[in-house]
């Protein structure tokens, strides 16, 4: 297995309509398009506390992920969403992502 960990930084005061999006919008068409997120997160204490939220999805492969993540993002139902959630400005900063593969010792597998 692959995790996939994304990070984004919201626009000032965003991170609440940001968060609805995901809940509302962005997981149920992740689930059309077999997308299986592994967990979301927030900052308590820290630096990016109030503005950003991390999240894990799982692959089976490389080839999984490519396959679905491009299928997602040129989905017209998706593009309308972002297109119409953003009319007055983005609601992310900036992003990261890494895709990571478990330690021989990890629990995950």
């Amino acid at each position: 297995m692959l995790y996939e960990l994304r990070e984004y930084e919201s626009m000032p005061g965003m991170l609440p309509v940001l968060l609805k999006r995901f809940q509302e919008n962005v997981i149920p068409l992740w689930e059309k398009h077999g997308i299986v997120p592994l967990g979301f997160w927030t900052t308590l204490i820290g630096s990016s506390a109030n503005v950003s939220v991390r999240y894990m999805i799982v692959w089976e492969s490389l080839a999984e992920r490519e396959k679905k993540w491009t299928a997602f993002v040129v989905d017209p139902e998706w593009i309308a969403i972002r297109d119409k959630t953003e009319e007055n400005g983005p609601y992310v900063a900036s992003f990261t992502n890494s895709i990571l593969t478990p330690t021989a010792f990890s629990k995950l597998k």
